[in-house]
């Protein structure tokens, strides 16, 4: 909060080298020929997400986006009240199953 105060208070504008060491964004890219590096590393970002679990991945943004809005405790039940919707799917069960024949998971959102 006082980072955030801070630069709305002088309206400092940062380069990304600056927002990324602040941590304000993850990535920092040379521009490529076409143009579109960040384009680019967000579909590279994409690939690497689409494999995860569709209903883990569900509930962890659920996790996080409620989670940092409110207290330790809260955030903890928060987080534990999302991993219970995961319990019963059929993809936490491919998911262990996969582990154990050690092979890549086939999720089906289930």
């Amino acid at each position: 909060m006082s980072l955030a105060k801070e630069l709305i208070f002088s309206a400092r504008v940062l380069d990304g080298q600056e927002a990324k060491s602040v941590g304000l964004i993850s990535h920092v890219l040379e521009q490529n020929q076409e143009g579109d590096a960040a384009y680019r590393k967000a579909l590279d970002l994409a690939r690497e997400f689409l494999p995860q679990g569709p209903v883990a991945m569900r509930v962890a943004k659920l996790a996080i986006n409620q989670g940092m809005e409110v207290d330790l405790v809260t955030g903890l039940a928060i987080e534990e009240a999302c991993y219970a919707q995961t319990i019963p799917t059929k993809d936490r069960l491919e998911g262990l199953l996969a582990f154990k024949e050690k092979r890549t998971p086939r999720y089906k959102g289930e």
